[in-house]
């Protein structure tokens, strides 16, 4: 429900004038709503509507590292550039706590303002104890009108335990992690390596989970020993299986271009047997939208 009260000057707001008039946005006890809306291996979203103003969002998505990210997604974006006051402030069941300043955050014009993973994760566990995190700005309409946005903490802990659950599920690697591989096999088989069998692994794992996928193209080569026909016919049967791979995870094979090269483009000497090694590959490209 939005306000539209006079606002006194106090030790938790004190960036704030006394003459200005502060337009409070922020879910009632009796609308506040915590939802896990994206809920899968490739990334959570806990989301909470504010009325009448728009969305918080916290998120994190596969990677190797644990990220977080908190966004306020604006009905209305930025008309401006600026910056923003972010706050912990106690809820009216709580007195004698005090409030504090969790971080300041830029705005961008046409831009939802965002903040990355330490003050998330403060947001959160503010959240969790119970306390009421709050965006204050200055109205880039009106020199006069301050805006006050609150993330309410009422029905915040079945949804953020939910939330924890999705993180601790998440993939330990990303889409640009896999996004160019190179695998390389036994020597005159189409078996891969004990290596690139954990890449592969890792590969038809993200596939099957990802329906974003544009497009795979797979390039297969051989070293220069065994002839070229019988190596050209290798490198065309390292390709299918990994086209198969693929197929078997999900992906259309229409999205699928498999090719085998044999002896050509080398990327070491063929005189060692590292680099022998080396030559025997596929290399695999992915693109997404």
């Amino acid at each position: 429900m939005m306000k539209i009260l006079p606002f006194a000057v106090s030790a938790l707001v004190t960036a704030f004038s006394s003459q200005a008039m502060v337009r409070h946005y922020e879910a009632d006890l009796n609308d506040s709503s915590w939802q896990l809306a994206e809920n899968s291996r490739l990334k959570c979203t806990l989301s909470h509507q504010i009325p009448n103003y728009g969305e918080a969002v916290f998120s994190s998505v596969a990677n190797r590292q644990m990220n977080m990210q908190f966004e306020l997604d604006m009905l209305r974006l930025p008309d401006t550039y600026g910056v923003a006051e972010v706050r912990s402030l106690p809820p009216r069941w709580k007195p004698g706590h005090r409030g504090r300043v969790i971080a300041q955050m830029d705005l961008h014009k046409q831009f939802s303002p965002s903040l990355e993973k330490k003050v998330a994760w403060t947001m959160l566990s503010e959240l969790e104890q119970g306390m009421n995190p709050k965006v204050f700005y200055q109205d880039w309409y009106n020199d006069n009108n301050k805006v006050a946005v609150g993330l309410s903490p009422a029905r915040f802990s079945k949804a953020y335990q939910d939330f924890v659950g999705c993180l601790g599920n998440l993939l330990n690697y990303s889409f640009e992690d896999i996004a160019y591989t190179v695998l390389n096999y036994e020597l005159n088989t189409d078996e891969l390596t004990k290596p690139s069998k954990k890449r592969i692994a890792m590969i038809t794992e993200y596939l099957a989970l990802d329906p974003e996928l544009e497009l795979v193209l797979i390039d297969a080569f051989t070293d220069s020993y065994g002839g070229r026909w019988p190596n050209l016919k290798l490198a065309e049967r390292r390709a299918a299986k990994i086209q198969q791979y693929f197929v078997e995870a999900g992906i259309d094979v229409d999205r699928i271009t498999a090719t085998g090269y044999g002896e050509k483009r080398h990327i070491a000497s063929n005189q060692s047997v590292i680099g022998r090694e080396q030559n025997r590959r596929v290399v695999i490209r992915m693109d997404k939208p």
